[in-house]
């Protein structure tokens, strides 16, 4: 790998554009000197925020003049704003410009974009998102977190082995991952047709696979890597947020009760900074966009500096472990033992 890797950012995407970009852009490279940023997208705007930071061969504008709402149709965007920033920014990355590309912009415009100029790795039919949810061991990475609504067993079999092979690259923590299967149930007769096949087909390859796992699996740390459709997924990450923000709601109100709530906060207060650190979703921001012949980075749409930070940093990982190289030889690996028996 290159010393010097160039990241491309979608400055233009995302619920804040870039009043968070930019200022993240700065403050990562005021910490990492091995990176240059690309910002893509208006450049008046873009320079408004820049503040007393001058640009420099490590942090350039690539100029972009339309950008994708984050409620615009994936169709749309794909078809109609080939010059929008997140169009731009993984231009950039297939034409070799830039080695990843991080947005926080509308998410199925920036799956059915990045599919159809980076194409999909060999063997691999569909793309999925994934990223890492803590749990009570540390955390728990999980796909398929929206990219497709329906997947077939083949689908999740691939999801599974693409996981494993980006948690063997990304995470130090974690060295032959676990690998389970999202169902109702871990009994052998529970699941629907489409999870019993992808069980079979897990449990005949060479993955460390655990088998079924419930929801509560997800954050009891008993498994690295859950697997499930893009429908189910999403529902489970969005239901995690919703519980997050009703606990921090519910202890937050408990303090504030009356003088002695209040005190017993102040003497909490160690331990609920370091409880608020710990499931402090800015700090798992940046899902990695997978089975693509190239790195793209989707940051939340609500990302403020600190968690778009955290995307680019997770940018820069997969560009060093050389992801997309990795899934193409671990499922092209798995397949040939499948055909082989």
């Amino acid at each position: 790998m290159t010393d010097r890797i160039t990241i491309a950012l979608d400055a233009m995407g995302g619920d804040f554009g870039p009043s968070v970009v930019v200022p993240a852009a700065i403050d990562f490279l005021k910490k990492d000197n091995d990176v240059d940023l690309i910002l893509v997208g208006r450049e008046e705007a873009i320079k408004q925020h820049l503040g007393q930071y001058s640009l420099s061969e490590h942090l350039r504008i690539h100029p972009a003049s339309e950008e994708v709402a984050m409620d615009e149709l994936p169709s749309r965007a794909l078809r109609g704003k080939k010059d929008s920033s997140m169009r731009v920014a993984i231009d950039l990355v297939k034409e070799g410009q830039a080695h990843a590309c991080v947005s926080a912009g509308n998410t199925g415009a920036l799956m059915a974009t990045a599919r159809f100029v980076l194409k999909m790795l060999p063997n691999v039919d569909r793309p999925a998102i994934i990223s890492a949810l803590p749990s009570i061991s540390g955390h728990t990475w999980v796909l398929d977190l929206g990219a497709n609504v329906e997947s077939t067993s083949d689908h999740l079999f691939q999801f599974a082995v693409m996981g494993s092979e980006l948690v063997n690259s990304l995470d130090e923590e974690i060295s032959n991952p676990r690998i389970g299967l999202l169902n109702i149930g871990q009994e052998e007769i529970k699941g629907n047709d489409q999870v019993k096949r992808a069980h079979e087909l897990l449990n005949n390859s060479s993955l460390n696979y655990i088998g079924y796992v419930e929801g509560d699996d997800v954050y009891c740390g008993d498994v690295d890597v859950v697997v499930t459709d893009g429908f189910v997924g999403n529902i489970a990450l969005k239901s995690a947020e919703g519980v997050a923000k009703m606990i921090a709601h519910y202890l937050k109100r408990g303090f504030k009760r009356n003088f002695f709530t209040k005190l017993a906060g102040v003497l909490a207060i160690p331990v609920m900074n370091g409880f608020k650190k710990k499931i402090d979703p800015r700090r798992y921001n940046g899902a990695t966009l997978l089975g693509l012949r190239g790195i793209v980075i989707k940051s939340h749409g609500g990302a403020d500096i600190l968690a778009f930070n955290h995307a680019i940093k997770m940018a820069k990982k997969a560009v060093h472990t050389n992801v997309p190289e990795r899934i193409a030889h671990g499922v092209e690996s798995q397949l040939e033992k499948r055909v082989n028996e």
